[in-house]
């Protein structure tokens, strides 16, 4: 379940990852906007009688979790645009709407596992206590910028917890719902603010624009062990 630490172990990861400069800007939405764009099986996860919606620009290192890194593929800067949801299987995670990358193989090799990765150019630029962030699908123009003033140490609440500690990811290939699961130690995380234009992102993916400042926290990073996916459904909790 959410919270500061992983619900499962992952003991044959897909993937080994770096996740760093990575900055959570959340909004608040009504759940049946939410529920709406959402496919079947999943339901929307609320706080308080919230839903959330994410934009989470990061740098991503990447490599298989067996064989060599490619580095000309595997750092690059990604901004995912996300929700959290409950799944048939009993859990919860993420549903991601799209993930800006700019490796073209990238997009490609995830895109056919049933992440909706969209090419795009994706820059982040950082400076002591100050980062912005860019992106620009070519050809549409849809994109997003941020630009982020982190803090001091923050001490996780409920709510920060809800929305920063998910350790699953759902994804829809071929009609069937799937999950990868993730580990990592708890996110050490800082303070933000942030000022957003991010509606293009969010109406590109057929949702209402969201306006207002955003809540946002700041993660220095952490490393990762991605799982490989897994089938779920309503009678099986892996």
């Amino acid at each position: 379940m959410s919270g500061r630490s992983p619900d499962r172990q992952v003991e044959h990861p897909l993937s080994l990852q770096r996740w760093e400069d990575l900055t959570f800007l959340h909004w608040a939405v009504p759940p049946a906007t939410v529920q709406a764009a959402l496919p079947p099986g999943l339901a929307v996860d609320t706080f308080d009688g919230q839903a959330w919606l994410g934009v989470t620009p990061f740098r991503v290192h990447a490599r298989p979790a067996h064989g060599p890194a490619l580095p000309r593929l595997s750092t690059f800067v990604e901004v995912n645009l996300r929700t959290y949801v409950r799944g048939p299987d009993g859990g919860d995670g993420i549903w991601f709407f799209s993930l800006e990358c700019p490796r073209l193989p990238v997009v490609l090799a995830l895109r056919a596992a049933g992440v909706p990765y969209v090419r795009a150019e994706a820059e982040v630029h950082t400076a002591p206590g100050h980062l912005h962030y860019r992106t620009r699908r070519p050809g549409s123009g849809v994109g997003m910028h941020a630009s982020v003033e982190t803090g001091g140490p923050l001490e996780p609440d409920p709510l920060t917890d809800f929305l920063t500690g998910r350790w699953s990811a759902y994804v829809r290939r071929f009609g069937r719902l799937w999950r990868f699961d993730v580990e990592h130690e708890p996110w050490p995380l800082r303070t933000a603010r942030a000022r957003t234009a991010v509606a293009g992102l969010v109406t590109a993916a057929g949702l209402p624009a969201v306006t207002g400042e955003p809540l946002a926290h700041y993660s220095p990073g952490v490393r990762s062990r991605v799982g490989r996916p897994v089938h779920v459904s309503a009678s099986r909790r892996a």
